[in-house]
């Protein structure tokens, strides 16, 4: 497994995030189209938690398999691996199913495998280069105030110490909750997901995008050049 996944600069289109997914590819898709998002020269970076709660988890390996599309493990995606993988899973597949993830206990246990293993790969911290700097990915929140003292940490540390900065990067919603407005330095800016809002919010420059497409609320896509947000409709909540 990658720690950290880094991407130069797209000369050619625009990169853009996207916040929690939940088995909402659909819905994705059609946030995409409201964009004129171009899969021939533009890219998605998602935060993670890509399945779960919605209807279309199945479908994450045809989305992580487009040469445009790319992801960090979020807390649901590590507790999928967990849930499969652990010598006491029934204990840690039950945490997956109540938060979702019964879809995946229903297939054959070769199926099972499959996602889990691409689940197992992903990074912990994507890197994207933009024309104004480097602009970091991760599924809830940054441990440290300084970029590089995480990416430290994800590749030189080993054992508990990386477990519990990755845990962090996946679980923490302590700086939203704490409003911390120090920010990080060391990055342009920090996109994360995880904890619901209302409407993109920003402490620092830490940017929280995961406005509930999931759950009836709207997909927010992020351009990582000008950091601009854009809405967009849920189209089975237009009208409400």
């Amino acid at each position: 497994m990658t720690q950290v996944q880094r991407f130069t600069i797209n000369t050619a289109g625009r990169d853009f995030a996207v916040g929690d997914i939940h088995g909402h590819f659909t819905r994705l898709q059609a946030a995409l189209d409201a964009i004129g998002f171009n899969p021939a020269t533009d890219r998605l970076f998602s935060v993670g938690d890509m399945v779960d709660r919605g209807p279309e988890s199945t479908e994450v390996d045809v989305w992580l398999a487009k040469p445009w599309f790319f992801a960090v493990q979020g807390n649901h995606e590590q507790m999928a691996v967990d849930g499969h993988r652990l010598s006491h899973k029934g204990q840690a597949s039950y945490l997956h199913i109540i938060n979702g993830g019964t879809w995946l206990y229903g297939l054959s246990s070769a199926e099972q495998t499959f996602y889990v293993d691409l689940f197992a790969e992903l990074p912990i911290v994507i890197e994207v280069m933009t024309p104004m700097g480097p602009v970091g990915i991760v599924h809830a929140d940054c441990p440290f105030d300084d970029w590089a003292q995480m990416l430290g940490a994800l590749e030189r540390e080993q054992g508990s110490t990386r477990c519990s900065v990755q845990t962090i990067c996946q679980w923490s919603r302590t700086r939203i909750t704490t409003e911390n407005n120090t920010g990080v330095t060391g990055i342009r800016a920090v996109i994360v997901g995880h904890t619901v809002v209302l409407q993109p919010t920003v402490l620092g420059n830490v940017y929280h995008i995961d406005t509930g497409g999931w759950m009836g609320g709207y997909f927010t896509l992020i351009d990582l050049a000008t950091l601009k947000c854009v809405p967009t409709v849920n189209p089975e909540v237009r009208g409400r």
